[in-house]
């Protein structure tokens, strides 16, 4: 029986792997593409840019414009960007195409009548991907991870900046998982593929954006006061500076060393919706299928 049962959930992958195989594909291409990118700044443009920069020390010339030219930092925030906001494309998918456009079109109830239960259905639906979406995500990170920081005397981008703070850890993967779920959930409720589109990538942005508004808050900053004027420590991410009422001088920021709290908060954070929007759309599957 057991047998049987996994006969039956691998077939049902492999659909779900054939009938979404050119959104997987071209969700693959985008991720080839980006290392690739990456790459070719840290080989290829970096080396470049030092040439530049040996150039320059021996009298200023046209320096300016060679170095803007062969940039190193401003791509690679463009990577950065696209990254970190990949779940918007991963919502879209989710809530338009893989089970939106099932419901609205019939073919998942014909699975049902053949076979399938709705929870077998849907967790194959959201297992395929999931997979394709922990693996690449990880390559993703890793890759950015070591582009932005293996020359950051030539990266102008923070660490605190919403991009680079999302694309350098696993809020990357968290927020793809997120994305999967939430559109599922809603492409539920809605049962039509264009307005669960629509829906579940306005979630997803109203999500990142308020976690990204409330994240200074997510681990408590470091406050510092003194009679007389100081430095933060460099890279700090600054979020007040003032006078005290007796004349000293205080600031409120983030060291560099809280970039691993502030953002295991958030992906954890993150993870709990994603859980949530996956336990109620199986609830919602099974009582409208029940």
């Amino acid at each position: 029986m057991s047998g049987t049962a996994t006969g039956a959930r691998a077939r049902l992958s492999r659909t779900v792997l054939r009938v979404h195989r050119t959104a997987l594909t071209a969700w693959g291409a985008l991720v080839a593409g980006l290392v690739v990118w990456l790459v070719w700044l840290n080989e290829v443009t970096v080396d470049a840019v030092r040439a530049v920069e040996a150039e320059c020390s021996r009298g200023p010339g046209i320096c300016v414009d060679l170095i803007e030219a062969l940039d190193y930092s401003e791509p690679t925030g463009y990577v950065g960007f696209l990254i970190c906001y990949s779940f918007l494309a991963v919502a879209a998918f989710s809530g338009g195409a893989l089970i939106g456009r099932e419901l609205e079109s019939g073919t998942a109830r014909l699975a049902w009548t053949q076979g399938v239960t709705p929870a077998r259905w849907l967790a194959a639906g959201l297992a395929v991907p999931a997979v394709a979406l922990v693996a690449d995500g990880t390559v993703l990170v890793l890759a950015f991870r070591r582009g932005w920081s293996a020359h950051r005397d030539l990266m102008g981008d923070h660490w605190a900046f919403a991009d680079v703070f999302v694309a350098r850890g696993p809020a990357t993967v968290a927020y793809g998982l997120c994305a999967l779920a939430v559109g599922a959930l809603i492409a539920l409720i809605l049962r039509r593929a264009l307005p669960a589109l629509a829906v579940s990538v306005a979630a997803m942005w109203l999500l990142n954006l308020v976690l990204e508004r409330c994240r200074a808050s997510l681990w408590p900053p470091v406050t510092r006061t003194s009679g007389t004027r100081f430095e933060l420590p460099e890279s700090a991410w600054q979020l007040e500076w003032g006078r005290t009422a007796s004349g000293g001088h205080r600031a409120t920021y983030h060291p560099p060393s809280h970039f691993w709290p502030l953002h295991l908060v958030e992906t954890g954070i993150v993870l709990a919706v994603t859980a949530l929007a996956t336990a109620a759309a199986f609830a919602l599957l099974n009582r409208r299928t029940a």
